[in-house]
């Protein structure tokens, strides 16, 4: 009881600095991103590629979103730059890629290598961090995606189904409260036609204490993928 509430205290004793992780917690995922770039070390510099990241996936207006993901990109690739052992960096450069290529299209992220450039930084990423459940469910839907296009591009970049499921339990073995990963899952089993157990995941998502800004955002996921199951 004593550490919770020690850790409560932490957290909100940075909220009230303003720190780049509190401003992300709270939402101020453009406030955030500014003030990462201007601090410019590696470790600012990856939560302010977190934060665009953030921002694009969840504030932004569908015609800002490319730019806030590219914004992530190379925020991320100048904190690999300063430190190439820090792990986040090259887990937050694929999470900008991966979703910069779902407004690229198909035939021009083949076209740039991005699919490769996404599986290279995750497995960097767990190479240098075997536990990071992030990294897992990322990898998961790189697999996940690339099949679901066909056998011809899943044959072509390496995707394989058989890894999706490992990954994804794995992570949430790891990170049982993490909303998103119950959120991906569900998608995943959704789209496979499993939809009791994808219901499952959404509801226990939907149980779960949400701690920040994007953990509410990730509810608001839920909610909307369970009512369409029904």
């Amino acid at each position: 009881m004593r550490q919770a509430l020690f850790a409560a205290a932490l957290l909100a004793v940075a909220l009230a600095q303003g720190d780049l992780a509190g401003l992300i917690a709270q939402g101020r995922f453009a406030e955030a991103y500014e003030r990462g770039v201007r601090e410019a070390t590696p470790q600012a510099l990856v939560l302010a590629a977190q934060a665009a990241s953030y921002h694009a996936m969840y504030v932004a207006k569908p015609e800002e979103k490319r730019a806030w993901f590219e914004r992530a990109e190379k925020a991320a690739s100048q904190a690999i730059a300063q430190d190439p052992g820090l792990a986040e960096a090259y887990f937050e450069r694929a999470r900008a890629l991966g979703r910069l290529s779902q407004f690229k299209g198909i035939l021009e992220a083949l076209a740039e290598g991005l699919a490769p450039r996404i599986r290279a930084d995750l497995e960097e990423t767990l190479k240098r961090k075997p536990d990071h459940a992030g990294a897992m469910v990322a990898l998961a839907l790189w697999h996940f995606e690339l099949v679901q296009k066909g056998w011809l591009v899943a044959a072509t970049q390496g995707a394989d189904r058989a890894r999706v499921e490992p990954l994804m339990r794995r992570a949430i073995e790891l990170e049982p409260e993490a909303i998103v990963h119950r959120v991906e899952y569900a998608r995943v089993l959704a789209a496979w036609g499993r939809k009791e157990e994808a219901r499952k995941q959404l509801e226990t998502a939907l149980a779960l204490p949400a701690r920040t800004a994007a953990d509410r955002y990730e509810k608001e996921r839920a909610q909307k993928a369970l009512a369409e199951l029904r």
